[in-house]
């Protein structure tokens, strides 16, 4: 643990005492803030890097300290409490749903830093507000209150991202649930594993050039004035045909997670629960270079309606709303759909790249057959050619014949691949595709 930490609760302490005591006709005294010493730990990091003053450290310091030390309030006001009290209602806080410890509020930092003088008190509600980097960069926030209530008497929640890193050094992947209805898109093939035309990977290449130079572009020169943030693009065509590993490379070689997102459980019957589930997900997102990746996006992004009845009116807020956030994201967002007229015309003038990904012609079905079959199956005189030649597939489809010609040499106990196993895997991909066999 850094000494910078151990140092800070010792003045986040002091400094509680100093409020604390004249409420109980005492005295304590003013404690100095400590002077940070320059080391690699996240909490130095973030405080010096950022030049926060006295007042968005002792802020940070009141967020932090709970998951350090959940009794670190409740042993400080014990010390001036009699037996019978529990709490000091001018400190603020509450107490948690599994644990009964004391949990700062907004109303906590405001006490430490202001006491009672009105002037300090609206000058430390500042930080709390929308335009604070806390805020902007979801940092440390007040949760939100019922009306009516002030806000500093919100919760003060410091990101669990920022939790993990100073605490362990590292963040965690988030897991899939239905708060964070997304998994994480990785890959161990690579870009020569990919098989696409030359326009479809010359314009996946400028989304890779964007990921790698784009930051530089929006600030460096000056383009963040013109443009809005992030990058849009629509990847469309066939299943099979490449589109989520093409996003999963990205994300590999642009050092970025790829999120898939799971539309079933973002897309709800109830009103209003569609907007929530999407604020949640664009909020855990936010700030984060995440690649956010919408598969089969026709549920979500299809193309408005005329407005029949309550359930148009409603489904198409929801595309409104997600249009307005996702010009908002500061990141990469790829659309996946089979067809690009499904996609809401909204939507499309406002992609930067839109990509088609087509059926393989027969020269790339080659290259597919040539990559699918593994080194230690002999071919047995299979004439991967002519396959390539007569059967329109995808990439996918290749793959699943292989994957079955494999299993089938296997239970044999051999290693020579027979072409009536290869024959019988492609009438079974045409099957489930509704095809006859030519």
């Amino acid at each position: 643990m850094s000494p910078n930490l151990s140092h800070t609760l010792t003045f986040l302490a002091d400094l509680t005492r100093y409020r604390l005591a004249p409420h109980f006709g005492k005295e304590a005294p003013m404690p100095e803030v400590p002077q940070f010493e320059a080391d690699d730990h996240a909490f130095t990091r973030l405080v010096l890097d950022r030049q926060m003053t006295v007042d968005e450290y002792v802020a940070l310091s009141v967020g932090l300290v709970c998951h350090l030390r959940p009794v670190f309030f409740d042993e400080i006001v014990a010390e001036f409490l009699k037996d019978e009290q529990k709490d000091f209602k001018p400190i603020g806080g509450y107490r948690g749903g599994h644990i009964r410890t004391f949990l700062p509020t907004g109303e906590t930092v405001v006490f430490l830093l202001a006491g009672d003088d009105l002037v300090r008190r609206l000058q430390v509600q500042q930080m709390f507000g929308q335009e604070h980097f806390f805020a902007r960069e979801k940092i440390l926030v007040l949760d939100e209150v019922q009306a009516g209530e002030p806000a500093v008497s919100g919760k003060l929640i410091l990101d669990s991202e920022w939790v993990e890193r100073i605490l362990f050094g590292m963040v965690s992947r988030p897991r899939f649930s239905t708060t964070f209805p997304a998994e994480c898109v990785e890959t161990s093939l690579d870009w020569d594993d990919l098989v696409l035309n030359g326009q479809t990977l010359s314009q996946v290449q400028e989304l890779l050039t964007w990921l790698r130079h784009g930051e530089t572009l929006f600030s460096e020169y000056g383009l963040g004035k013109r443009i809005k943030p992030g990058f849009r693009a629509l990847f469309w065509g066939p299943p099979g045909t490449g589109k989520t590993l093409t996003a999963g490379l990205l994300g590999k070689h642009s050092g970025r997670d790829v999120y898939k997102i799971d539309l079933s459980m973002v897309v709800s019957k109830f009103i209003g629960e569609t907007e929530k589930n999407l604020a949640s997900l664009f909020d855990r997102a936010e700030n984060k270079d995440w690649i956010l990746f919408f598969d089969e996006a026709d549920a979500l992004f299809g193309k408005r309606t005329g407005v029949r009845d309550a359930h148009d009116k409603y489904a198409n807020q929801e595309v409104s709303y997600l249009l307005q956030r996702v010009e908002t994201y500061n990141g990469l967002v790829i659309l996946a759909s089979n067809f690009k007229s499904n996609i809401d015309e909204a939507f499309v003038r406002r992609f930067q790249s839109v990509i088609h990904f087509p059926m393989p012609k027969a020269g790339e079905r080659l290259a597919l057959w040539q990559k699918a079959f593994p080194e230690k199956m002999q071919l047995n005189g299979l004439n991967v050619n002519a396959l390539a030649q007569k059967y329109e597939l995808t990439g996918a489809s290749i793959l699943n014949i292989v994957q079955f010609a494999c299993l089938r040499t296997l239970e044999r106990g051999d290693d020579h691949i027979a072409e009536a196993d290869v024959r019988e895997g492609i009438v079974r991909e045409f099957n489930k595709e509704g095809r006859i066999v030519g």
